[in-house]
């Protein structure tokens, strides 16, 4: 029997960003990638994991700094990108295993770094946006932001909001909410 059968990696990122415009030449580039595990079939958290990715095209600042809590020197002790998927391909098993993130922006992020570095995308195709799934479970009208989704089931806020290896933990809290209430799909799409 496959040891991953029933696993989950739940992906959040956190990239370089700024007040306004990026600089002359900077682009929006990958500098955390938090990576929990889920256990579907038991219901719960079972790993937990936070890889720093050294940008090489931007530098991160104040204001990034401010929202996610990293700092240049934090992130310059980081993976180069190319090698961040390869050690998530290795350890991870990310071309294999399930993956989920809160939206879409993690997943288009990683694929236009990998375009823009010609590196191999590290994960699989089989991708569950637990946003807009958790927004079909709950009807509502309107995709809440991920805070807002624990609040609104009852579960806490656990850690720094905007800190990717914090924010993997919450969306998998949220992950086994919905699987316990019936409402997580047996094959994840894209």
């Amino acid at each position: 029997m496959d040891s991953d059968l029933g696993l989950l990696n739940v992906i959040d990122v956190e990239a370089t960003c700024w007040d306004g415009e990026p600089p002359q030449g900077s682009v929006s580039e990958i500098i955390e990638i938090g990576l929990t595990v889920v256990d579907l079939a038991a219901g719960e958290r079972v790993a937990r994991h936070r890889v720093l990715v050294r940008p090489a095209r931007s530098a991160v600042s104040p204001f990034c700094s401010q929202l996610t809590g990293l700092t240049q020197a934090e992130v310059d002790s980081g993976l180069d990108f190319a090698d961040a998927c390869k050690l998530l391909a290795v350890e991870h098993r990310a071309a294999t295993r399930p993956w989920a993130s809160w939206g879409d922006y993690d997943r288009h992020q990683f694929n236009r770094q990998c375009r823009a570095i010609d590196t191999t995308y590290p994960f699989g195709s089989r991708h569950t946006n637990v946003k807009t799934l958790f927004t079909q479970a709950h009807r509502l009208t309107k995709r809440p932001g991920m805070a807002e989704a624990l609040r609104l089931v009852g579960l806490p806020l656990e850690g720094r909001h905007h800190r990717g290896e914090d924010d993997a933990w919450n969306v998998a809290a949220l992950v086994v909410d919905l699987s316990q209430r019936g409402a997580w799909p047996a094959t994840p799409a894209f």
